[in-house]
């Protein structure tokens, strides 16, 4: 069965804020002594289970998902705490990826954006050049 069950409201809802929604925030942890590290982050979703999003090498989140590859992603919930999506993953660098400059779909949807950062696709995937694809195992919410 899948992850998503799109033969429900719920599962309606999750499909459609995968593929409309700009931001996704990535929760990781890099030993059982630190607090949870939210961020927000780009994505694209790569087949109906899995996300890519490109980052920053050497930042803790991927020093934390080296030692924990255990992580998860949200969706911000409306003003009043509802829409709540919530997967937990396994992510892991991949180093089979497009580079952002290189991945049509992630262009389509963030070149305005990152022109807003005063980048181009070339600048944007020089500096956020660390590809990590993310295996969603779990989704909870209402």
């Amino acid at each position: 069965m899948p992850l998503i069950d799109t033969t429900t409201d719920f599962g309606k809802r999750v499909q459609q804020r995968l593929g409309e929604e700009r931001v996704i925030w990535l929760t990781t942890v890099g030993s059982k002594s630190e607090a949870p590290q939210p961020n927000p982050v780009w994505f694209v979703p790569e087949g109906p289970e899995e996300l890519l999003i490109y980052t920053v090498p050497g930042t803790p989140k991927l020093r934390n998902i080296s030692v924990r590859p255990q992580v998860a992603l949200n969706f911000n919930s409306t003003i009043g705490g509802g829409d709540v999506v919530i997967f937990q993953c396994e992510a892991k660098i991949d180093d089979n990826a497009p580079a952002a400059r290189d991945h049509a779909e992630f262009l389509t949807k963030y070149r305005e954006d990152i022109g807003h950062l005063g980048m181009t696709p070339e600048s944007f995937s020089d500096q956020y050049s660390t590809p990590l694809r993310v295996r969603l195992t779990r989704l909870r919410g209402e």
